[in-house]
């Protein structure tokens, strides 16, 4: 793909595609987010981390600016359309899952995608989103393991999802979405 057609149709397409299968599914899981926000709220960043997959996916594919933003921005349309009580979560999601993952890559001038660069990211994301939503579910409250477990999950949940996110990326492109 040249590089001065980031924004080619071809990869607006890949975006599309990976950010309406990816809404899809985050509409379907919306119950679990409720179920784990309302009464198994160490487990919160397990079901949470889901969020990663549109970027993980798209910039695997891709391996190029902005397409986790858009394809973030993309998921959380769809996740609207279906499930509109939860647009304001899914376009949190979106802006800050996105914004780091598009962070970490233009900290790296978009030429590293190794897996450590996509660890990182869910890692940042994790804690990010941790810190919040620690004081939002008043987890210090929780007995010492639920808090420990908060957090642990919130780092390890991105992350989990990351290496499903890798995989199915890795498959799109040995499937030839995207021509290199």
């Amino acid at each position: 793909m040249p590089k001065n057609r980031v924004l080619a149709t071809r990869t607006l397409l890949v975006c599309a595609a990976v950010g309406v299968a990816t809404g899809l599914v985050s509409a379907g899981w919306a119950g679990l987010h409720i179920i784990a926000a309302s009464g198994a709220i160490p487990l919160y960043g397990l079901v949470l981390g889901f969020h990663v997959l549109p970027g993980v996916i798209a910039q695997q594919v891709l391996r190029a600016p902005w397409v986790a933003l858009i394809t973030h921005a993309i998921a959380a349309l769809i996740g609207i359309a279906f499930v509109p009580a939860m647009a304001g979560r899914y376009l949190l999601a979106a802006v800050v899952f996105g914004g780091v993952q598009e962070a970490v890559s233009a900290a790296t001038r978009y030429r590293h995608w190794e897996p450590w660069r996509f660890f990182l990211s869910s890692a940042i994301t994790g804690l990010v989103i941790a810190v919040p939503l620690w004081f939002a579910f008043h987890v210090s409250s929780l007995p010492l393991w639920g808090a420990i477990g908060f957090g642990v999950l919130f780092v390890i949940g991105p992350v989990a999802w990351t290496v499903i996110g890798l995989a199915i990326g890795s498959a799109l492109r040995r499937a030839g979405v995207i021509r290199v």
